[in-house]
């Protein structure tokens, strides 16, 4: 007798994340995450098996092909689970529950996360990418668990989830001592000790650029004229852009490192890494004078504009690790990586000087004949090791690249993940803005104020609240702190870029929904997730800065910028609060603190506040905006103005620059040196 079919009903085409969409014709019965998939699960008393992942995430696509597109595994899933997909790029509150629970569990994280909950969604199993042997044999076994003694999973559940919000307990600061420039030395002696300085970055495998680290220590070194602090950033800085994560061909960073001098990349390009990048290098430039600095800005912007942009001037999310190499097959880095052979036909005359620039050699092989495209010395030393000018090594590189990319342009290009996410379009905004301040390229400027319209136009609720995703002209899910975070952060930017106080209304409008949605009145801080969302096991407060800043250090540095911008000392106080919370955590692991501990040297060091009026304040504040200056906010005018910072400043026929601290400003002066005089750094 022939079995009758399975009849699958997977619900995921139904949704617009191109993640989901990835499963959707798997013979799992996969739901999205919502109120009816989450009821169901109670209803009909069945386990949950909520499975994480993101779009670019190779192993997630290694699982799936292996055990959720496998009819036998898919059966076990089916038949005692309900099965629930989540992007963890649209859902990060979901995301980061369940990673604790996992890092609970396990002692470890990553994607895919894999968890097995009770009907109510507490976890009680849970990991990372698991074979399709161990997945079908541990479904079974939780399965028939939960058949035969579903007390012991109901009593293992209990224990955890007391466990996960104990985790999440915050205690305020029980007194507040003023911060002391002391406060860093021990941390950065204990901090310098994990300093890799033959590779730059941290000694360890594999290593992720976290870029907020050195956006502090940078600012650290300046401020306080140590060399040896600075030296390790620069280095760390050519290190990353001469190696196989950044693409010397179409710009754009890729996510990490696998090996401990950056050659290798996980091949996926976020755009999270790429915004936070954008801003480094280009504080960078500031500081150095590299061009170097300025053509890794220029060329992940050009990335940015061709591949990664939307007609409506939305920024996509990510690219894929993997695409389809010449036999059709899909290969993770096949779009990058390049044969002995192949370049050798692309370049015949200037092969041997490629070889050596690039290190198609031992030490920039990949894997069998393949090569990542490395770069182990300045351009000035590999032009003088070939008696060459630096002039015309950077003709030959042009020329090497423009080959290179039409080649590249006849292969399979990665998948792309096509949804806008607040947040990381916030982001975006920061990278080009801050571009623009360095380098005054009008373009970037453009990009960053046409992002912020679509913002405004497709991301904000009717009642003033943000919308967290976008996806073929439909927005949805309600906004997380992230995205209030990092929207502030923008529009702090362009309009320290702008001098529209359009955009300061806007913080301020979204700065209060962020007190009435999102605050906890016990520690001070702010949740994850608005009070008006759906319930999950814990409400998680988000305070260690990780690949991304971590929501409430962003906060915390919006109240204080904001603060000084409209006169708001109690934006100020509250800034300060929260790192007092903050302060007793930040000496155990500094490196996850950076973010916090940029905004402390606010309150250690000299902070200013610059405004400028007159008809020439553009002028003024181009040269500003040109050095760098991370101890000072910019106000200025042509005109009058209520703003608290420009308020009875303007005096017509003049141009006047006002150096201030905490409101009192010293007399004013017309000259730009003078006024630069007046700030110190230490």
């Amino acid at each position: 007798m022939n079995k009758e079919k399975p009849k699958y009903t997977n619900e995921l085409i139904k949704e617009s994340s191109p993640y989901l969409l990835q499963h959707a014709h798997n013979p799992v019965n996969w739901k999205a995450w919502n109120d009816k998939s989450l009821e169901l699960a109670r209803e009909e008393r069945q386990l949950l098996l909520i499975s994480v992942g993101y779009s670019a995430c190779h192993w997630c696509h290694v699982m799936e092909h292996e055990s959720f597109e496998d009819e036998e595994v898919a059966a076990v899933m089916n038949s005692n689970y309900i099965c629930i997909k989540v992007d963890r790029e649209e859902r990060p509150d979901v995301d980061q529950v369940y990673m604790n629970a996992v890092q609970v569990m396990t002692g470890m994280g990553g994607w895919p996360m894999n968890v097995v909950a009770l009907p109510d969604g507490r976890p009680v199993w849970g990991g990372t990418y698991f074979r399709k042997g161990q997945w079908k044999n541990a479904l079974e076994q939780i399965a028939h668990l939960y058949q035969t003694q579903p007390e012991k999973l109901e009593e293992y559940a209990t224990k955890l989830e007391t466990g996960l919000k104990q985790i999440q307990i915050i205690e305020p600061a029980s007194h507040e001592d003023d911060f002391h420039s002391d406060f860093f030395i021990p941390l950065l002696e204990k901090w310098q000790r994990s300093f890799d300085l033959k590779n730059g970055g941290p000694k360890r495998a594999p290593k992720f650029m976290m870029p907020n680290n050195y956006e502090f220590l940078l600012r650290y070194a300046f401020q306080n004229s140590d060399d040896k602090i600075m030296d390790h950033c620069i280095h760390t800085l050519n290190k990353i852009s001469w190696g196989g994560v950044f693409d010397p061909i179409e710009g754009g960073f890729s996510r990490y490192s696998v090996d401990e001098k950056w050659h290798v990349p996980h091949f996926e390009k976020m755009l999270y890494d790429n915004a936070q990048l954008v801003q480094l290098y280009s504080k960078a430039y500031k500081i150095t004078k590299d061009e170097w600095f300025r053509e890794v800005v220029e060329i992940t912007l050009d990335f940015i504009e061709s591949e990664m942009t939307d007609p409506s001037g939305a920024f996509y999310s990510a690219l894929d690790a993997d695409s389809e190499n010449e036999n059709g097959v899909n290969e993770e880095g096949a779009y990058y990586i390049w044969t002995k052979e192949e370049l050798k036909s692309m370049l015949p005359e200037d092969f041997e000087l490629f070889v050596d620039f690039y290190n198609i050699n031992n030490h920039g092989r990949w894997e069998s004949n393949k090569y990542v495209l490395i770069r182990t010395g300045t351009l000035e030393e590999i032009a003088d090791r070939h008696n060459r000018s630096v002039e015309d090594l950077n003709k030959k590189r042009e020329t090497w690249r423009k080959k290179l990319l039409a080649a590249r342009k006849k292969r399979k290009k990665p998948g792309l993940d096509d949804k806008s996410l607040t947040s990381w379009n916030a982001m975006m905004i920061s990278g080009y803005t801050e571009s623009f301040k360095a380098f005054h390229q009008k373009k970037h400027l453009e990009a960053a104020k046409r992002n912020a319209e679509f913002i405004l136009k497709n991301q904000f609720q009717e009642n003033g609240r943000l919308l967290h995703t976008y996806k073929n002209g439909r927005s949805s899910i309600n906004g997380y702190l992230e995205d209030y975070a990092f929207t502030i952060e923008a529009f702090l930017n362009l309009y320290e870029a702008t001098f529209d106080t359009g955009f300061l209304e806007n913080c301020q409008k979204l700065m209060e929904i962020v007190f009435e949605d999102f605050q906890d009145t016990e520690s001070g801080l702010f949740f994850f997730t608005s009070n008006k969302d759906r319930k999950l096991i814990t409400k998680t407060i988000e305070i260690s800065d990780n690949v991304i800043p971590a929501s409430n250090s962003v906060i915390a540095k919006n109240l204080l910028k904001l603060g000084k911008l409209i006169g708001n000392p109690d934006y100020i106080e509250k800034s300060q609060e929260m790192l007092h919370t903050l302060k007793e955590k930040i000496p155990e692991h500094p490196q996850y603190h950076s973010n916090w501990l940029d905004l402390m040297l606010n309150f250690t060091h000299p902070f200013y506040e610059i405004a400028v009026t007159g008809e020439k304040y553009r002028e003024i504040t181009n040269y500003f905006q040109e050095r760098y200056l991370p101890n000072t906010v910019l106000a200025a005018t042509n005109s009058s103005s209520d703003l608290s910072l420009l308020k009875d400043r303007f005096v017509k026929d003049k141009d006047l620059i006002y150096i201030c601290e905490e409101g009192t400003c010293q007399l004013p002066v017309s000259s730009k040196s003078e006024a630069m005089q007046l700030i110190s750094q230490v």
